[in-house]
């Protein structure tokens, strides 16, 4: 018995020094990788990157773009590719490998904000100075700049529009797995994806259509349901510009605090303490004509009556002719956001260039022509297929054994908060409820603050590390009841923290303590 079970775990050790060997020699040099085989994929370049020299980010002009200068001074390898899986496709992208010893077995995808047809260097050059393997995509179009913006490269490219729609941020990550695979001899123990609004609506697509890419995703400001969200947005601007920053309708940007402080005045104290949060707007029920001027007066503290209704239709969004909800509209609180629509002469180019270009393709298409209701049926037909990604059945995803952490910005008003809220509650239907849903997906929605509170410290709550919460989440299996976000005043000390609460609870004050300190609130039911 005794001479069995010694060659029994001789066998086991053997077995493991042969499993290791192969696993071994299945590594592949990196100037080599161009040779992998990968359907509809070629790469072109595979290149060791052994800074010093600091390694120097190709950069891109525009909002969007990476500055030059910014550098990379960590060795790596650098694979770069296209995928094709169309005649007109031509999806570029990069995979940047760290070297297996300073590799932490992990793989983090990079998003894109709007339209922009640009690699994400500069989020790749962050995830690899901590460890990770790391993809960006270009979306499957070009920019000179990276605005964010739709210059025409969508007539007559339907394909095209698909790859941005859907296909890049999945044919990206499928390389790039394989590529990992090659190089270290051994698949990401974790796959992750984080990013804000197209980036997070990045997200969300991959978690619907492709279930089975990533094992934590994080979710901010979704632009989600793509032509119903370029048509509540270009509508808000059609609103309150269509006849011109002359017209009575047109509210002045210098109304729009007035509009808050009211707001404010009315709402702050629901969640128990003047702190200038409103914790859950869809409790405030503010009407603008309660600042209304007397008379026919138009005076800098108030509203006109016209001003009055274009307030209205700002808070209560798009809807068809039917009176059906295309989507909602902006949150009260967050009035000195609503430049990004309202302040004019134009509406934002990115809103009326969908239009334009994928929907009507038609770059000189008059917005002023722009009808909400006929024109976004237009856009479903032609090209939500494409675009639209709002299932809400999470179920393979869940059975993948992934997390998503979605997250919105109460006050955001480039991206209706209303949209991913909604959304979330049809997927605790869709999942047989609260229950059944919040073991793998929950919604912060977080007070206080403008678009993509993940990584901005403008506004009153302050900053919260996404990417560590969905990390923290997959790795461990344990949920987070309250996310605790930070505001840094100038010079860095950190001023204010908040807690943001698992939707549909929202924070309440105790009734005693500083309001900056997240100590002094707790989680309760927001309906």
């Amino acid at each position: 018995m005794k001479t069995h079970f010694s060659l029994r775990h001789l066998l086991i050790l053997l077995a493991g020094i042969a499993l290791a060997f192969a696993s071994a020699s299945a590594q592949q040099s990196c100037e080599s990788l161009t040779s992998l085989k990968i359907p509809d994929v070629t790469l072109t370049t595979a290149q060791s990157i052994n800074p010093p020299p600091d390694f120097d980010l190709p950069s891109l002009p525009g909002r969007y773009g990476t500055p030059a200068g910014l550098k990379v001074s960590i060795p790596f390898c650098r694979v770069a590719g296209f995928a094709a899986p169309s005649s007109d496709s031509h999806i570029a992208f990069e995979v940047w490998l760290p070297l297996p010893a300073n590799w932490n077995g992990k793989y983090v995808g990079e998003g894109n904000p709007g339209f922009v047809g640009a690699i994400s260097y500069g989020g790749m050059a962050g995830q690899l100075a901590r460890g990770y393997a790391t993809a960006s995509t270009d979306t499957g179009h070009a920019d000179a700049e990276a605005t964010g913006a739709l210059p025409p490269w969508a007539v007559g490219h339907p394909e095209k529009v698909a790859d941005w729609g859907h296909r890049a941020v999945h044919q990206m990550t499928v390389a790039a797995k394989q590529v990992i695979q090659a190089y270290y001899g051994k698949p990401p123990k974790l796959s992750l994806f984080s990013s804000c609004h197209e980036g997070g609506n990045q997200a969300l697509t991959e978690a619907q259509k492709y279930p089975t890419d990533y094992d934590g995703i994080a979710a901010g400001d979704p632009a989600y349901d793509i032509t119903h969200l370029q048509a509540v947005s270009l509508y808000l601007s059609w609103v309150a510009l269509k006849d011109g920053v002359k017209a009575p309708e047109y509210i002045p940007p210098s109304k729009f605090p007035v509009i808050h402080r009211a707001v404010l005045d009315a709402c702050d104290a629901l969640d128990g303490v003047r702190d200038g949060v409103i914790e859950n707007p869809r409790k405030c029920h503010f009407d603008p004509a309660t600042i209304q001027c007397p008379g026919k007066q138009d005076l800098a503290s108030c509203l006109t009556p016209a001003q009055v209704q274009t307030a209205r239709q700002v808070y209560a969004g798009a809807k068809f002719a039917d009176g059906t909800q295309i989507y909602p509209g902006l949150e009260p609180g967050s009035e000195l956001d609503w430049h990004w629509m309202l302040s004019g002469p134009d509406p934002m180019a990115i809103n009326k260039d969908f239009f334009a270009t994928v929907v009507f393709q038609n770059p000189n298409w008059d917005w002023h022509t722009f009808d909400v209701s006929r024109d976004t049926k237009l856009a479903d037909e032609k090209v939500g297929a494409m675009v639209n990604m709002d299932d809400p059945n999470l179920r393979p995803f869940k059975e993948h054994g992934g997390k998503i952490l979605m997250y919105q910005s109460w006050q955001e008003a480039a991206i209706p908060p209303g949209g991913l809220v909604d959304y979330y509650e049809r997927v605790e239907r869709a999942m047989g409820g609260p229950e059944r849903t919040q073991d793998f997906a929950r919604l912060f929605v977080v007070p206080g603050v403008g678009m993509c509170s993940g990584f901005s410290i403008r506004g009153i709550s302050g900053a919260f590390d996404q990417f560590d919460v969905i990390e923290k989440w997959r790795e461990t299996g344990v949920a987070p009841d309250k996310i605790i976000t930070t505001h840094r005043a100038e010079g860095g000390v950190v001023d204010r923290t908040h807690p943001v609460c698992p939707y549909p609870q929202s924070a309440v004050y105790k009734g005693s303590g500083d309001p900056s300190d997240a100590a002094n609130f707790t989680c309760a039911s927001a309906k």
